[in-house]
């Protein structure tokens, strides 16, 4: 189906916007923007300006989450929240997360000054990915009220905390109450890219989701006994990197086991770290993701009583911190179905799906009915400059997006869910 109307226009406009977005960076010749460092306040102020031209207003609250809100017909009318996030791993590419802010503004663009009867508020969220805390969340935590005082005492490796950063920025962590959604907030949606390779090999440009995995993130710290590599026999070690390679072949051995299920270490710090000297020390990551959480729990479970009984085997002692439980969510059917309803009527097949990536939406369907719309990833590549989204899909989504608005402006299950706002 050929792109119709300017949507084209639009879209060309999206990924321009992107890469403009993606110029503001921590680091010389690649993309990083954490929580609240210098270059997230560039990343506002652009986005503020297109903002306010679509007849916006805008604000940052205290927990550093760029709002914007395009009034309804009626000043007392619920909101409908569009959003997600405006940080980024390192090394990262252009659309993870921005692009479903970018992509919200130009909805609100292509209303062209039309009310409708829900006003719209737009989230720029300050902080989704953990990398600066290594703890995911920040910002929609904020507007769930889940930002509580251990929470915000959390240091990164410099010793700033996450009270003080938020001061550093010149916001006031004693005003994060205010950044709390309202009764008046009627549901949340968002668009991503996919971050994976499904809907290209399907030939989709959209895809509808369905439910985000629950995720579980956890240190191991295996406790051996450093000592010189020429002198100690293999028979007397206690050896922490080989206890840990041990059981990070018997994490990938236990995923492949279970349909759905991934697993991942994907950091090992080893001390001393010296080529003639036994490790000492071996800390590494766990990664556990899975639709169940029962499944997911119980495999968190097994593997943390295995990585006890390969440390006492080999005469070793393991220490294990919990980062993150996060339980997996549904997103809400009356969306979903809704969603499915406008990809359908622009050309598009609905393709149901599991993210396996964790998202703003799962923490805001603690509050609210949330749902997700996917994009296709080019070569199912995210987290790195290659990542990369098509024009064509972009201008899908802008065509389903108003299509979805305009059908949840009319819809009298959603006129219910308003009244009950």
């Amino acid at each position: 189906m050929p792109i119709v109307g300017n949507s084209k226009t639009r879209a060309e406009e999206v990924v321009a916007r992107c890469k403009k977005l993606s110029s503001f960076s921590e680091d010389f010749g690649s993309i990083r923007r954490t929580f609240l460092s210098p270059p997230m306040r560039d990343c506002h102020r652009e986005l503020a300006r297109w903002l306010v031209a679509a007849g916006a207003q805008v604000t940052v609250d205290a927990a550093g989450n760029l709002r914007a809100f395009y009034a309804a017909e009626e000043s007392r009318a619920p909101r409908l929240l569009l959003g997600s996030h405006l940080d980024t791993v390192p090394n990262a590419g252009a659309y993870d997360g921005v692009l479903g802010v970018v992509l919200a503004i130009s909805l609100v663009e292509a209303l062209e000054g039309r009310r409708l009867p829900f006003g719209i508020e737009l989230v720029g969220f300050s902080e989704e990915e953990g990398v600066r805390f290594g703890t995911p969340f920040i910002g929609s935590r904020a507007l769930v009220g889940s930002l509580d005082e251990q929470f915000l005492n959390c240091q990164d490796r410099n010793g700033i905390s996450i009270r003080k950063a938020i001061k550093d920025f010149g916001l006031n962590p004693a005003e994060i109450a205010r950044a709390m959604i309202g009764q008046d907030t009627v549901a949340y949606l968002e668009f991503h890219i996919e971050q994976g390779p499904v809907l290209e090999s399907l030939g989709q440009s959209l895809g509808v989701v369905a439910a985000i995995a629950g995720q579980t993130r956890m240190e191991f710290t295996f406790i051996g006994r450093a000592n010189h590599a020429g002198t100690t026999p293999m028979h007397l070690r206690h050896d922490a990197i080989a206890a840990a390679a041990e059981w990070i072949l018997a994490v990938e051995r236990s995923a492949q086991k279970e349909p759905g299920l991934v697993a991942t270490v994907g950091r090992i710090e080893a001390t001393p770290g010296a080529t003639n000297v036994i490790a000492g020390q071996a800390r590494v990551s766990l990664d556990l993701r899975h639709r169940s959480d029962e499944l997911r729990l119980g495999t968190t479970a097994a593997l943390t009583g295995l990585a006890e009984q390969i440390a006492a085997r080999r005469g070793l002692t393991v220490q294990r911190s919990e980062l993150l439980s996060q339980s997996a969510v549904e997103m809400d059917p009356f969306l979903v179905a809704e969603i499915e309803k406008a990809t359908r009527s622009v050309g598009c097949q609905p393709h149901r799906m599991i993210s396996g990536a964790g998202h703003d939406a799962m923490i805001m369907a603690e509050k609210v009915p949330a749902a997700m719309i996917f994009l296709r990833t080019p070569g199912g590549i995210s987290h790195d400059p290659a990542e990369s989204v098509m024009t064509e899909d972009a201008a899908k989504a802008i065509e389903c997006g108003s299509v979805l608005l305009e059908q949840l402006a009319t819809s009298s299950e959603f006129q219910k869910r308003m009244c009950r706002a």
